[in-house]
């Protein structure tokens, strides 16, 4: 008797059930639809990754299938493919016919949210802005069950206990998931920037944790972030402002799509071995995971394993975007 594989990944139409502003910053929109009852994952969504598929205003979303979907996508005239973007599943929440992904988008750069950073707004962003209930995407992820073999989940302490956690408001949906399936004995950091004091939002940290909410304000993306860390970290500045401190420079040595965790570098790397050590940490180590814009990533990648020395197999530094870039 034959088996027939299961595709790990689902392609789905989702439809957007509910809308809800979170602060000048968010909006939270939950999807639903037909075979969402089979939408992953059943753990925690820590920072699960999915693809949203934004069709053009005015246009469908391609029909299309999981198998080879991406290219049939890119056979299509470009006028009808659209966009994808990969953001982070908040949540997946509810059962049968009600089961739903939340996603929780950032505005900047919409038109309808004031001027556009860099003059340039993102496809999802613009969707996100406008998007009513009943309107309809795209959307790639996991299928129920079968998690480990779609992947998208990079947050992997192991049997940490101590954890730094440094997010801009891209990475406050992950951040936010991450946080809230911590053991309640978790200890650490947490450095988070986002665009203004509106914009704190009410995530459950464990009482371990020492959250630091940052308001960018007028200021330079990152620039508070990471002298909130030094100082988090104890590490002396020889009484130099933190503009002219070296771990704000651009690291020569790393991509600017930098993403490095145990199992994976961007900049090439060595990462034999890492994953096995990773797996021994035990609760009196620290483990790292950074995620943001990627000059804001990289400046961490050296603080932490450069100045701090954090052993290259618990960090993961993922750069969820390009400033300058429309995403």
């Amino acid at each position: 008797m034959t088996t027939t594989a299961v595709n790990p990944v689902l392609l789905l139409a989702a439809v957007v059930r509910r809308i809800e502003r979170l602060s000048p910053s968010f909006v939270r929109i939950c999807f639903g639809g037909d075979g969402f009852e089979h939408l992953g994952p059943e753990a925690p969504t820590l920072d699960q990754r999915v693809k949203l598929l934004i069709p053009r205003p005015g246009r469908q979303v391609p029909q299309l299938d999981a198998d080879g979907w991406y290219a049939a996508w890119l056979a299509l005239p470009e006028e009808e493919r659209g966009f994808v973007r990969t953001y982070t599943a908040r949540a997946v929440v509810g059962e049968g016919d009600d089961r739903q992904l939340v996603v929780d988008f950032v505005l900047h750069g919409s038109p309808a949210n004031g001027a556009a950073e860099n003059g340039a707004a993102g496809p999802a962003g613009t969707w996100a802005e406008g998007a009513r209930v009943g309107d309809e995407i795209g959307l790639l992820a996991p299928r129920r069950g079968h998690e480990r073999t779609f992947g998208g989940v990079e947050f992997a302490p192991a049997g940490a206990r101590r954890l730094i956690l440094v997010a801009d408001e891209t990475a406050v949906p992950a951040l936010a998931s991450i946080a809230e399936a911590l053991p309640a004995d978790t200890d650490g950091i947490a450095v988070v920037e986002v665009p203004d004091a509106t914009d704190f939002l009410d995530v459950r940290f464990p009482p371990g944790i020492e959250a630091h909410w940052i308001a960018r304000g007028d200021r330079d993306r990152g620039t508070q972030a990471l002298a909130t860390l030094r100082s988090c970290l104890r590490l002396d500045t020889d009484g130099r402002p933190v503009n002219e401190l070296p771990s704000l420079g651009r690291a020569a040595d790393l991509d600017d799509d930098v993403w490095e965790t145990a199992m994976y570098s961007s900049s090439g790397d060595d990462v034999t071995g890492a994953l096995e050590d990773a797996a021994h940490l035990g609760p009196h180590d620290t483990y790292a995971w950074v995620a943001g814009d990627s000059d804001t990533v990289k400046a961490c990648r050296r603080l932490l394993v450069g100045d701090a020395g954090l052993p290259r197999h618990q960090v993961a530094f993922m750069g969820y975007w390009k400033q300058g870039r429309a995403s």
